[in-house]
């Protein structure tokens, strides 16, 4: 009899145990299930913030360069639409414009004086903001003494920022520090819609300092335009504030 009792128990507790299992399990999955949407509303809740923030961060981005630059934004608010009305242009992007500006320093004495051609690619560095490139000889010309290979100049090709910002500079500072200046030429274009200018000294740049200048040196600023024509480019560089002859 004792041990029928013994086994009446273990068949009494082995049912609820079984019965009781599944509760257990049913209960994890309805606390993962609770764990899972509370962190899909905290997501759902995080992400108008993170887009927030990043509209945020477009609003307060500076703008260009290019657009605080004031030559450029008197090119693209008072030249375009005086250029389409004068020439009767369709659409603003037919509109010609200023596309690169090459300063070009010739130094003869290179050949034989090294430090010459140091001196002026320091001084062209100073002038457009920008390190030159050495120039060298295509061809060899025995009465020059000179041979093919021989550095004999520097130049430097500007656009964007600082082709206008030295343009900017070349307009307002440099040209009317030029003793007696009375305006620049009208025929220094090339048929092509490019300008040419020639410049004796650099010292009517502000950068360059008359007592440490070994040398004066002339320089030519060619300012290639998209112009079909030289009208079109002369009308450009006029609305961008060249001083012609009259």
């Amino acid at each position: 009899m004792p041990a029928k009792k013994k086994v009446d128990a273990v068949e009494e507790v082995t049912p609820s145990a079984k019965k009781s299992a599944p509760k257990k399990t049913g209960a994890k999955k309805v606390a993962s299930k609770k764990v899972a949407t509370k962190k899909e509303e905290t997501l759902m809740e995080e992400a108008p913030k993170k887009a927030s923030t990043k509209k945020s961060t477009k609003k307060e981005l500076p703008p260009s360069a290019l657009s605080q630059n004031r030559l450029a934004h008197k090119y693209h608010e008072e030249v375009i639409p005086a250029l389409m009305k004068k020439h009767g242009y369709t659409t603003p992007m037919a509109v010609p414009h200023l596309e690169k500006i090459v300063i070009n320093i010739g130094v003869g004495d290179a050949v034989s004086n090294a430090k010459a051609l140091d001196d002026s690619v320091n001084d062209l560095t100073r002038i457009s903001g920008q390190k030159p490139v050495v120039t060298k000889a295509k061809k060899s010309i025995a009465s020059f003494h000179l041979r093919e290979g021989y550095a004999i100049g520097c130049k430097v090709t500007l656009r964007g920022v600082r082709m206008y910002e030295f343009l900017d500079k070349l307009i307002s500072i440099s040209l009317p520090r030029v003793r007696d200046f009375r305006g620049i030429s009208r025929n220094a274009f090339d048929g092509h819609g490019n300008y040419t200018l020639g410049v004796k000294e650099q010292l009517i740049f502000p950068e360059i300092e008359y007592d440490k200048t070994g040398k004066l040196r002339g320089m030519d600023i060619v300012m290639v335009t998209t112009a079909k024509s030289d009208e079109e480019a002369l009308s450009l560089l006029e609305g961008l504030g060249l001083p012609f002859r009259k």
